[in-house]
């Protein structure tokens, strides 16, 4: 696949997220998908990837995601997003940056890297 059709599936799968849509999100990846939390904590499957999100998503209102900045090559997207929203159990207004490397094989995402900062998360969610 080229890197444009690689970017093309980023943009859907985030916008299907974005709309809270996660029975779509498994169209986008490869049966064998895996998830990475953070470095070394693995979530195999799209089930274990939307249990997740699901629990921190579920928690917060008039939340947005948009992605930023993309960069593709080879095998490999990097988005940039900024995730801005309330914490609905504290009332705190959220606003963090995410770095995602996505990896596809056969035009699906087969894995999925998230990088962010949970402390400054925390922080702001006031539960740290």
């Amino acid at each position: 696949m080229s890197t444009d059709t690689n970017k093309a599936v980023v943009s859907a799968f985030y916008a299907a997220l974005e709309r809270g849509d996660f029975a779509a999100l498994g169209q986008y990846c490869h049966k064998d998908f895996i998830f990475y939390s953070q470095v070394d904590t693995p979530k195999p499957g799209i089930e274990g990837f939307i249990a997740s999100e699901k629990s921190f998503f579920d928690e917060c209102v008039d939340w947005k995601m948009p992605i930023h900045h993309m960069v593709a090559e080879g095998d490999k997207v990097a988005a940039y997003l900024v995730f801005e929203g309330t914490y609905a159990p504290t009332g705190k207004h959220l606003r963090f940056s995410l770095l995602f490397l996505l990896t596809f094989e056969n035009g699906k995402i087969i894995e999925k890297r998230a990088h962010f900062d949970p402390l400054e998360i925390g922080q702001q969610m006031g539960v740290q």
